[in-house]
């Protein structure tokens, strides 16, 4: 039960400028350096690689170490903790689970059958500072009923919002699955 989506229809685009175009250049001049096309992408956000993240990313990105490490020691108990009274989850081929009673009572694993971590890769905060939403990959362990390995794998998205008292919880979570690895997909069980 974790994560992936459009963010960008939630809360548009946010860039963070390297330092050297916060410095000021003359106006209309292109800085090649600002070309989001030319850039290596950096698959996780961290200030001591980007030193130039904004403090709401920063934040946003702390919020999701927190939350993965309560999940990691607490299951779906710590889990559905996190999420605010209005919160969706979405998940694959699954209906939308709405409000934090109903996420609580889907989440009930127990951390020692069933572990999910997960890697933030980025984060955008709202203009106001008081929503944002990240992203990344994650992982889900468990044994089938013959003490087999079980792995499910994919893509997350969150959106977190400030409530009044200044707490940080998730509005959003929706996961979309890894598909099988190339040739798995149409091969029929093996006995």
């Amino acid at each position: 039960m974790r994560r992936s989506f459009f963010a960008a229809l939630l809360l548009g685009t946010i860039t963070v400028l390297p330092l050297a175009a916060q410095s000021g250049t003359t106006p209309g001049a292109e800085s090649p350096a600002l070309d989001p096309l030319t850039q290596p992408a950096n698959p996780i956000a961290s200030p001591l690689t980007e030193p130039t993240l904004s403090p709401g990313i920063i934040q946003l990105m702390e919020l999701e170490g927190r939350f993965q490490k309560s999940v990691e020691a607490g299951g779906g108990k710590a889990f559905a903790s996190w999420f605010a009274d209005d919160a969706v989850v979405l998940s694959n081929g699954k209906p939308a689970v709405l409000g934090h009673a109903a996420i609580a009572a889907q989440a009930k694993w127990n951390p020692k059958a069933y572990q999910l971590t997960w890697t933030p890769e980025g984060a955008r905060m709202g203009p106001a500072n008081e929503m944002g939403f990240t992203w990344g990959r994650y992982e889900g362990r468990s044994k089938d009923k013959n003490g087999q390995p079980v792995v499910v794998s994919g893509r997350y998205f969150t959106v977190w919002k400030k409530l009044p008292d200044g707490d940080w919880k998730v509005a959003l979570d929706a996961s979309a699955d890894a598909p099988p690895p190339l040739g798995e997909c149409c091969t029929l069980p093996k006995p």
